[in-house]
């Protein structure tokens, strides 16, 4: 008979065949009758196969990678990134691809497939800029619920995108000296939109009646830093996190000191405390973007503006 642990290492050894079984399934029938690539080679009918953990990852490859790459993208619409679980389908893909761009600290689940099956051919982005510390607020230890030891939102910085953008063409050429001219070309137009956006950003921001403002969890802190606004999280930056009666009083206490008359909520994530806290100190609701999922209409660039748009109103910047 069976004991307890061994009948669960029988299960999850079951469980596992499976879904082997089934990725090779889909292999086989993907393939027409032709093997696919070698792993690692990370070629798709001659294009280069980028696999993006997340959606303004994604934007970069396919903007760069343009008709000469085959972007997947790990993060589907919707989904909140750090909630990712991988399928074995897509570990296997990550296996196979030509490149990995993520951003270490955001997905553990990316972070881990990364170390373990593409080591070699992964594009942390967190590690090609100078990087925040964690934000303060939230509950005391939050921060050590990440496996970094900094603030991963590196992409709400245009001037830090932009860097990761010539640092990605610059991979790209690299793999494929064929194309090399094209992805930089590509790569330096996409670096000409984030200097107009950031000129943008910098001028709308840079005369505002309150320079405070007060989000549903600290993951502003690279927009704030560049456009010398304070972030008051109601939570750090992990967005599952709670926050206590005693942290939710502390924020209304800055808020009111700060006369902040918007609490932001975000996309993916339940407005609720938010608007609990403004109920609380008299203020009304607004949505900022942390971009962490592909907007319903627009792109990066225009999810970016309407942050902007937001945080004029929020703020009275003439």
């Amino acid at each position: 008979m069976m004991s307890g642990s061994s009948r669960r290492m029988h299960v999850r050894t079951a469980r596992l065949l499976t879904a082997l079984t089934a990725v090779l399934t889909v292999t086989t029938a993907c393939g027409s009758g032709q093997a696919g690539p070698a792993p690692g080679t990370g070629a798709q009918g001659g294009r280069t196969d980028i696999t993006a953990a997340m959606y303004p990852l994604q934007w970069l490859a396919e903007r760069i990678g343009g008709p000469d790459a085959a972007v997947t993208a790990l993060t589907k619409p919707g989904v909140e990134p750090h909630d990712l679980e991988l399928s074995p389908i897509q570990i296997a893909g990550i296996e196979r691809t030509g490149l990995v761009v993520y951003v270490k600290g955001v997905q553990p689940a990316v972070d881990e497939a990364v170390e373990q099956h593409a080591a070699d051919r992964g594009f942390d982005a967190a590690a090609l800029v100078k990087t925040l510390p964690p934000s303060a607020d939230g509950e005391e230890g939050e921060a050590e619920s990440h496996d970094v030891s900094y603030d991963p939102h590196v992409w709400l910085d245009p001037t830090r995108m932009a860097t990761i953008a010539t640092k990605l063409g610059d991979r790209l050429a690299e793999a494929d000296p064929a194309h090399a001219k094209d992805y930089r070309d590509r790569a330096a137009a996409t670096v000409a939109d984030l200097t107009t956006l950031d000129g943008e950003m910098s001028r709308g921001l840079s005369t505002c009646s309150s320079r405070a403002i007060v989000t549903s969890h600290a993951a502003f802190g690279y927009l704030a830093d560049r456009y010398r606004l304070r972030q008051i999280g109601i939570t750090g930056i992990d967005p599952e996190a709670e926050p206590s009666p005693a942290r939710l009083a502390e924020v209304a206490k800055v808020a009111k000191q700060e006369k902040v008359t918007t609490i932001f909520s975000e996309t993916l994530v339940s407005p609720k405390v938010a608007e609990v806290l403004s109920r609380e100190i008299g203020a009304r609701t607004a949505v900022l973007d942390p971009v962490e999922s592909q907007p319903a209409n627009g792109d990066y660039l225009s999810a970016m503006r309407q942050n902007l748009s937001a945080l004029k109103t929020a703020l009275g910047c003439s």
